[in-house]
């Protein structure tokens, strides 16, 4: 499976070819999108998306990690960490994509 990463261009790009909205129309359209989302998560509000699954910030509190070269113990901070989970829709197209790929 050859691995490419998805981009704004190319999420731009299919907004232009299956909505026909201009590309500076589906640039802007998918500019304020990932701009709504991004917003409501620092808000620290959960971002649910139907059949695709949902984000939330979760928080991480103080803890004690270790340096696995030494072995020195390392105070981590506090934090806010973004978590996604995956919808059942979303897991079982991945996975029926998967199984046709390992029965070929």
């Amino acid at each position: 499976m050859a691995e490419k990463t998805l981009t704004r261009a190319d999420l731009s790009e299919a907004v232009y070819e299956q909505v026909g909205l201009s590309r500076n129309e589906s640039a802007a359209l998918v500019e304020s999108v990932l701009d709504e989302v991004s917003d409501a998560l620092v808000r620290g509000e959960p971002v649910k998306i139907s059949s695709f699954g949902s984000f939330a910030v979760r928080k991480k509190g103080r803890r004690v990690g270790r340096n696995p070269k030494t072995g020195e113990e390392v105070p981590i901070l506090p934090r806010r960490v973004l978590v996604f989970r995956a919808s059942h829709v979303l897991r079982n197209r991945i996975n029926a994509v998967y199984k046709q790929l390992v029965n070929a």
